[in-house]
C-alpha cells in the first residue's frame, strides 16, 4: 500500500479485519480444497465487474491473499474510486492455488460491499453537485467494518462525519431528555471538553434552533425538518453556526433538501442501505 492508503485506512487496523474475516471463514481449514488441490499447484485468476460500479477495495482483496499466502502476486488494474463497466478486468492474482481458493469468497465480500457503497455514495454526491453541499454519512455502519465502509463513502465522492462516540460532540434528543435541554447541555459540554472540539446539537424545531444559536452551539443539525423550516432556519443560523440536515435524506429529495442551502447533508442510507455491486473471480 501507498503512504497515503495506509493514512487514509489504517493499514494495521484493516489487517486485523482480514485476519478475522478469513478466521471466520476457514475455521479449521478449507476442506473441500485441501482435498482436491495439490500444495504444489498454481494458477492465475482474474477478477471481473460483472456490473457497472464504482470500485473500492481494491488493495484490501490483495491484502486478503497475501495474508494466506506471500507467494501470491496480486496485480491490480485500476485504482479505487474509478466507475468501472461490466466486464471490465480489476486485478489479476498469481501463485498458489490454495490461498487463491482460500482467499475467493473474502475479497470479493469486501470488493463487493465496498463498491457497493462507493457506488451508492457517487450517486447522492452526483445529485446535489451543483449545490454547495457536502454530502456526509453516519454512524449507521456494518459492527467491525466501520473504517471500511467510511473510506468508501470517501471513495465515493462523499466525506465522513464522526468516525464515533470519541471524535465529536453530538448533543440529540435522547441527551436532552436525559439531562439539561438545549441550552444546559450546550454549557455543560463546554465547560468539559476541549475549546478545539466544536459542539454540534440536533434540533427538530425552530424554536430550538433560536435557542442552539444562543447557546453558543457550533453545528446545528435539522433533524427530520420540512424543506420549508428548513430553509428558514438556514437563513437564521446564517454564518453563525454550520447547518446540517438529517433525517429522511433520499436520492429522490436530496436536491430539495441541498436548494434550502444546508452546509452539510448527513444521509445513513449511504452504509446501511445499499446493494452490493457483482463482481467474480475466475480462475484461468
Amino acid at each position: 500500500m501507498s503512504d497515503e492508503d495506509i493514512q487514509t485506512y489504517n493499514e494495521k487496523k484493516v489487517q486485523i479485519i482480514v485476519e478475522r474475516a478469513l478466521k471466520e471463514d476457514i475455521g479449521t481449514g478449507d476442506i473441500t480444497t485441501e482435498n482436491l488441490i495439490s500444495e504444489d499447484s498454481r494458477a492465475t485468476a482474474d477478477i471481473r465487474m460483472k456490473e457497472e460500479g464504482v470500485i473500492a477495495g481494491v488493495d484490501i482483496a490483495g491484502m486478503v491473499f497475501l495474508t494466506l499466502d506471500d507467494d501470491i502476486k496480486y496485480m491490480r488494474s485500476v485504482e479505487d474510486g474509478e466507475r468501472l463497466d461490466e466486464g471490465y478486468k480489476i486485478a489479476q492474482v498469481k501463485g498458489p492455488t490454495k490461498a487463491i481458493l482460500e482467499g475467493e469468497r473474502v475479497a470479493l465480500n469486501f470488493l463487493q460491499r465496498l463498491s457497493g457503497i462507493a457506488t451508492n455514495t457517487r450517486e447522492y454526491v452526483d445529485k446535489v453537485e451543483d449545490y454547495p453541499a457536502t454530502v456526509v454519512d453516519t454512524r449507521k455502519t456494518t459492527p467491525g467494518l466501520r473504517i471500511l465502509e467510511k473510506y468508501a463513502v470517501r471513495v465515493g465522492g462523499g466525506f465522513n462525519h464522526r468516525m464515533g462516540l470519541y471524535d465529536a460532540v453530538l448533543i440529540k434528543d435522547n441527551h436532552m431528555a436525559a439531562g439539561e435541554g438545549i441550552t444546559g447541555a450546550i454549557k455543560s459540554i463546554k465547560e468539559k471538553v476541549p475549546h478545539t472540539i466544536k459542539v454540534e446539537v440536533e434540533v427538530e424545531e425552530l424554536s430550538e434552533v433560536e435557542e442552539a444559536l444562543e447557546a453558543g452551539a457550533d453545528i446545528i443539525m435539522l433533524d427530520n425538518m420540512d424543506t420549508e423550516d428548513m430553509e428558514r432556519s438556514v437563513k437564521l443560523i446564517g454564518d453563525n453556526a454550520i447547518s446540517e440536515a438529517s433525517g429522511g435524506v433520499t436520492l429522490e429529495n436530496i436536491e430539495k433538501v441541498a436548494m434550502t442551502g444546508v452546509d452539510v447533508i448527513s444521509v445513513g442510507a449511504l452504509t446501511h442501505q445499499i446493494e452490493s455491486i457483482d463482481i467474480s473471480l475466475d480462475v484461468e
